[in-house]
C-alpha cells in the first residue's frame, strides 16, 4: 500500500475526498440533513477537522487521494480549544436550526469515548466513490495498523455504518458498545482493537 502523511497542503483534498464517502452516511447523512446543502457542510467540518489533525502526522493519504484516514494519536484532543470554538460558530451559520441537534450528537461521541487507556483514535476514513469496492481504504487502513502495531498501542473508531462493521472486524478490531443518537436518529456502533490483534 502506498500511502503518505498528507501535509497542509494536502487538506482540501483530503476533504474532498471524505465529502465523497460520506455523503450517504447513515450517521452523517441524517445530522447533515439538507442534501442541497450538505457537501458544502461536510466540506467546511471536515477542513476543520483535518486541519486540527494536520500537525499529529497522522492524516494519511494514498497517492491520488483515493482514500484518506484522520487519526489523533494518544496524548492530543481531536480538537484543539481554538478550533472548538471555530466549530461552533461555524455550525451555528451552516446548520442553523439544527444546530443544538449536532451539538447533541457530537457530546454523544464524547460521551461514549473511552479515556481509561491512551489509543489512537481513527476519527475518519473514507474512500472516494469513484475508488469504492476496489479494497483501497482498507488496504490503507492496514497499513496505519501495522504502524500502531508497532508501537504496541490499541486503536478506537467509531462505526457510522453497520455495513462497515464487519470490515473492521476482519482487520482486528472488536465491538465495544453502541449508543443512540437523539431525535431518533441512528445507532452508532464503538470499536476496539487491541495491538497486534489477529486478522482475518
Amino acid at each position: 500500500m502506498k500511502a503518505r502523511v498528507a501535509g497542509s497542503a494536502d487538506i482540501s483534498a483530503v476533504a474532498s475526498t471524505l465529502v465523497e464517502a460520506f455523503f450517504l452516511d447513515p450517521v452523517w447523512g441524517w445530522a447533515f440533513s439538507d442534501p442541497l446543502q450538505r457537501k458544502a457542510q461536510h466540506f467546511a467540518w471536515f477542513h476543520l477537522l483535518i486541519g486540527s489533525a494536520i500537525e499529529h502526522q497522522w492524516v494519511w493519504m494514498t497517492p491520488a487521494y483515493e482514500a484518506v484516514s484522520v487519526w489523533v494519536p494518544p496524548g492530543y484532543p481531536e480538537l484543539s480549544e481554538a478550533d472548538e470554538a471555530r466549530l461552533r460558530v461555524m455550525l451555528e451559520d451552516l446548520v442553523r436550526e439544527r444546530f443544538e441537534l449536532l451539538m447533541e450528537v457530537f457530546d454523544c461521541f464524547e460521551a461514549a469515548h473511552p479515556r481509561t487507556r491512551a489509543h489512537y483514535y481513527l476519527s475518519l476514513l473514507g474512500t472516494h466513490t469513484d475508488h469504492r469496492g476496489s479494497g483501497i481504504g482498507m488496504g490503507l487502513l492496514a497499513a496505519n495498523l501495522a504502524r500502531i502495531d508497532a508501537v504496541n498501542m490499541p486503536a478506537y473508531l467509531e462505526s457510522t455504518n453497520p455495513g462497515n462493521i464487519q470490515r473492521y472486524e476482519s482487520v482486528g478490531f472488536e465491538v465495544f458498545e453502541t449508543f443512540d443518537l437523539p431525535d431518533d436518529g441512528p445507532t452508532v456502533t464503538t470499536m476496539w482493537r487491541e495491538p497486534s490483534a489477529q486478522v482475518t
